[in-house]
């Protein structure tokens, strides 16, 4: 059996769930890995000078096997995500000590410690086969995933899955990801596949999506409301798009921070009215290394109240972190909400905790989210109320490349992968649906 039988099954229209099902599956199919005796490639180069170009293989993989509660899904497209960045150029740590560590927890999970790691932690695609204890989902089906992996054995994560002892993130602290021909994921991963967009625009919002909607949305996050001024920095960029939508669409007042016009004009292409291109405005927060810039602070401050008739910022969506924190903790108002899931300027943050605790503003760590808050994410693309970002497709061979353009940040929202979807907007079930929205979709083609 071939990966191109599969394919041709599922361009067939007349594939049933049972001619799924009884397809043979092959032994091995092509996926994106690093190796374990590369992970000190790039020793003594700073971060910007690592390139994944380098460490990113295409090759050949043997097909795991299938275990209860599990599914194989064909990955008809996929993304890349910051983290499959960091584990391109094996920072903060290498993933092979996530892999260790999972592969110690059963003989199941041994499967996942090999000397390869198959990355990715989105996919659109097609279910092949489920494991024993699987009901909700069958061959054929099509779907996307998530990627929150969580084994549930222990009590704390049954009020939020997320913080379950074991929990992960697929494709990045487990094996089998989703930038390959074929991805293992646990059945609670799952979830429809908006049916108005190409299987490459489906894959887009998955794990930035839902953490966006934790982030912002969830009452694990934010709880934000009709009326919040919201301050976003990177408002164009891979998350802070979805939180300008998840603002827009709630009611919310988002005032975005980018770095150049263009990405003013896609918060424009948004909805957003309120824009502050950091760059042309001059803000630099830091003195030196060392050193942060209370005047600047204040100036920032002044200037969201010019866009919000003199009001402070409600919600602070932080994630460039040690450049900008001390900054959000100044701006947001008494009682205000600064959430963090991310750290991509540094992760040592420094601010006058002053401002934090006389003010009685909190602080609040997000970090994904749980099955139901992806879920909910997803419902909202697939009813047109959040749109994908995605600016780019790339194939398979060339995610080295993707990865790059993500690291040096010289791409807009979403960056896709086409895996074994031989060509873009292909997968599309509800053209009418499509037709309504498509200058929504290609928003971010179009900059």
């Amino acid at each position: 059996m071939t990966v191109k039988e599969i394919l041709d099954a599922i361009q067939s229209p007349d594939t049933t769930s049972a001619d799924f099902a009884a397809l043979p599956l092959p032994e091995s199919y092509r996926a994106v890995t690093v190796h374990k005796d590369e992970t000190e490639m790039f020793a003594g180069l700073t971060t910007r000078e690592k390139d994944p170009r380098k460490s990113l293989h295409v090759e050949d993989v043997a097909l795991p096997e299938l275990g209860p509660g599990e599914a194989l899904v064909a990955v008809m497209a996929s993304s890349v995500n910051y983290n499959s960045v960091w584990t391109s150029i094996f920072e903060p740590v290498s993933t092979f000590s996530f892999l260790e560590r999972y592969g110690k927890l059963s003989e199941l999970t041994k499967r996942h410690d090999l000397p390869y790691h198959i990355i990715g932690s989105d996919l659109a695609g097609v279910v092949l086969r489920t494991g024993p204890g699987v009901n909700a989902w069958r061959p054929g089906d099509e779907v996307v995933a998530h990627c929150l992996s969580v084994e549930l054995e222990s009590s704390d994560g049954h009020n939020d899955t997320m913080l379950d002892p074991e929990q992960r993130i697929w494709g990045f602290e487990t094996n089998f990801g989703g930038l390959a021909e074929i991805a293992l994921v646990k059945s609670n991963q799952l979830m429809p596949k908006p049916d108005h967009l190409s299987w490459e625009e489906a894959a887009a919002p998955g794990l930035v999506n839902s953490t966006a909607y934790r982030q912002l949305v969830s009452r694990n996050g934010a709880g934000m409301k009709q009326g919040d001024n919201v301050l976003i920095w990177g408002a164009s960029g891979g998350l802070g798009s979805y939180a300008t939508q998840f603002a827009l669409a709630g009611g919310a007042n988002p005032i975005c921070v980018v770095s150049s016009e263009q990405k003013a004009d896609i918060c424009r292409a948004m909805g957003a009215e309120a824009i502050i291109d950091r760059s042309a405005e001059g803000y630099k927060f830091w003195k030196d290394e060392r050193t942060q810039d209370p005047k600047e602070w204040k100036r920032f401050g002044k200037r969201i109240r010019e866009f919000t008739g003199g009001e402070d910022i409600d919600i602070v969506f932080e994630h460039p972190g040690r450049e900008t924190f001390g900054a959000s903790v100044y701006v947001t108002r008494k009682g205000g909400t600064i959430t963090t899931c991310a750290s991509t300027s540094g992760y040592m943050h420094e601010y006058d905790n002053r401002y934090l605790w006389m003010s009685l503003k909190r602080i609040i760590g997000s970090h994904f989210a749980n099955y139901r808050e992806a879920w909910e994410a997803n419902r909202l693309i697939a009813k047109g109320k959040i749109h994908p970002t995605l600016s780019k497709t790339y194939t398979l061979d060339d995610t080295g490349q993707a990865a790059y353009d993500v690291h040096r940040n010289l791409h807009q929202g979403k960056v896709g992968v086409l895996c074994l979807a031989p060509e873009e907007g292909m997968g599309v079930k509800n053209q009418e649906m499509r037709d309504k929205h498509i200058d929504a979709i290609n928003r971010f083609r179009n900059v």
